[in-house]
C-alpha cells in the first residue's frame, strides 16, 4: 500500500507522522531541510497555554500605528513588502470585530485547554517527560499602569478558567532573584511550562518515528501528481516522485505555496521572529519571563537562556535583519541587569501566521486525500501534541474530542 506522505518535519509534522506510524500506518516524512531545523529550532521553548488571544483584537489595532513608527517597536513591516501584505491585512482587520474576536478566543482556548493532557500523553509514551519543566512563566510589570494595560489579557484568562497568580515585589524577588528592582509586580502563569530543548524534542520524536518503521526523506516538494480530486504522488525538486495514499501538508509558513499548487490558496503569511541564544548568561533562571510592555520573552532552554520576540513582516525570501535580535537583548538586560551576553548566537525563523490566529487543521476542501495542519503561529510547540491527536482522529475516521469546524481550511 502507498504511504501517507507528511510534508514538513517541524514539531507539528513530526508529531503527526509519529502518531500515525504508532497507529500502524506507513508514513514518509519529507522536508526541504533536516527535521527540526526550521521554526522548531529557534522557538521560545514555551508551552504557552495562556497566549491564545487573537492578534487581531482591537487593543492591538490601537497600538499598531505607534509600534510601526518606532524603529525599535515590536512590529516591523518592510516597505517593499507592504503591497503584497495588503490582502492579508484586510483579513486581519476583518477578524478584529468584537464578535469575531470572542469566537476566535473560544477556538484558541478550546485547544489550549487540551494541551497538557495531550502533551503529557505524548511525552510519557516516548519517555521524554524529563524535557518539560515544572516551572511556569512570569509576566512582568514595572507598576500598576503597565499591569492595567495588560488587564484585557488577564480578564480573558479568567473567563476561560486558566490559572494565574498576581505577585508583589517580595514574592517575585524570592522566585527570580536575577530580576531588576524596577519590576514591581508580576503574574505567574503556572501552566505555561517550557521545554528543555525544542530542537532536541523534534529530533527525539524523529528517532522514535524511524524506530517504528517510519521513513524520513530530505527534499523540497515542488509539485503534485493529481488524478481527479486526489493527489497520487508528491514530486521533489531533484526529480524524485513519492507515491502517496494520503498527503498531510504541515510545512509551516511554506504551506501556502503548496496549497496554491492544489488550487486551494490559504492566507498564510510569515511572521519572522528573532532570538539570541546566550550560553554563559552569568545568572540563574527557573521561570521563563515575558514583559508585555517591552514585547520580549526570555526562556531557560538549550543549555543557556534564549531571548526572543518581535514580529517582522517581510516574506520568506528577504535577508534577516539581526538588529531586531539586538533590540530584544537590550530590553532583556533592563529586566535582568546582571545578564552577560558575551557567548551568543542569533537566529531568525518563520512563524506561520494566519490573519485570525487560529490554525488550519483538517481535510482539504479541494482534494479528498489531502490534509492540512498549519498556521499555528507562535503556538506551534504548544499545540503540537494536541494537533497530532486531533489530526490522527480525523484521518482514522474517529470522532475528535472537540468540534473541528473552527479550524477548517475553507473558513476564509
Amino acid at each position: 500500500m502507498r504511504p501517507i506522505v507528511v510534508v514538513g518535519a517541524g514539531i507539528i509534522g513530526t508529531t503527526i507522522a509519529y502518531k500515525l506510524q504508532r497507529h500502524g500506518k506507513r508514513v514518509v516524512l519529507v522536508d526541504r531541510d533536516e527535521p527540526g531545523k526550521g521554526a522548531s529550532f529557534g522557538n521560545m521553548a514555551s508551552i504557552a497555554v495562556t497566549e491564545f488571544m487573537p492578534a487581531s483584537r482591537p487593543g492591538i489595532w490601537s497600538q499598531m500605528p505607534k509600534w510601526l513608527l518606532d524603529p525599535e517597536g515590536p512590529i516591523a513591516i518592510r516597505p517593499s513588502y507592504m503591497l503584497k501584505l495588503m490582502p492579508w491585512f484586510l483579513r486581519f482587520l476583518s477578524a478584529s470585530r468584537p464578535s469575531k474576536v470572542r469566537e476566535l478566543e473560544a477556538a484558541g482556548a478550546r485547544l489550549c485547554s487540551r494541551v497538557h493532557e495531550d502533551l503529557a500523553e505524548l511525552l510519557k509514551e516516548t519517555g521524554l517527560e524529563h524535557m518539560m519543566s515544572n516551572e511556569g512563566c512570569l509576566s512582568l510589570y514595572t507598576d500598576e499602569t503597565e499591569f492595567r494595560a495588560d488587564r484585557e489579557h488577564i480578564e480573558v484568562l479568567e473567563r476561560f478558567g486558566f490559572e494565574h497568580q498576581v505577585l508583589g515585589r517580595d514574592a517575585l524577588q524570592a522566585l527570580e532573584p536575577a530580576l531588576g528592582s524596577q519590576i514591581g509586580k508580576a503574574v505567574l502563569f503556572p501552566e505555561n511550562r517550557s521545554i528543555s530543548d525544542p530542537y532536541e524534542l523534534v529530533r527525539q520524536l524523529v528517532e522514535q518515528f524511524k524506530a517504528l518503521g517510519g521513513t524520513v526523506i530530505k527534499g523540497e516538494v515542488v509539485q503534485f501528481d493529481q488524478t481527479g480530486s486526489s493527489v497520487a504522488a508528491v514530486r521533489l525538486k531533484d526529480g524524485r516522485s513519492l507515491e502517496a495514499q494520503e498527503v498531510v501538508l504541515a510545512a509551516g509558513a511554506y504551506t501556502a505555496r503548496l496549497s496554491s499548487l492544489l488550487g486551494e490558496p490559504i492566507p498564510l503569511e510569515t511572521e519572522r521572529g528573532y532570538h539570541t541564544q546566550v550560553m554563559a548568561p552569568g545568572i540563574a533562571m527557573k521561570h521563563s519571563i515575558i514583559w508585555p510592555a517591552k514585547a520580549f520573552m526570555v526562556t531557560p532552554t538549550a543549555g543557556g537562556i534564549r531571548i526572543g520576540g518581535t514580529v517582522e513582516m517581510a516574506g520568506l525570501e528577504a535577508a534577516p535583519n539581526y538588529r531586531r535580535a539586538k533590540i530584544l537583548v537590550k530590553r532583556a538586560q533592563e529586566a535582568l541587569p546582571e545578564l552577560k551576553v558575551q557567548s551568543t548566537s542569533e537566529w531568525m525563523g518563520h512563524r506561520p501566521a494566519l490573519p485570525d490566529t487560529v490554525p488550519v487543521m483538517g481535510r482539504s476542501a479541494a482534494r479528498g486525500n489531502v490534509w492540512y495542519a498549519c498556521g499555528h503561529g507562535h503556538l506551534g510547540l504548544t499545540y503540537a501534541a494536541t494537533t497530532g491527536r486531533l489530526m490522527v482522529d480525523l484521518m482514522l475516521g474517529q470522532q475528535p474530542p472537540i468540534d473541528m469546524s473552527p479550524y477548517r481550511v475553507d473558513r476564509f
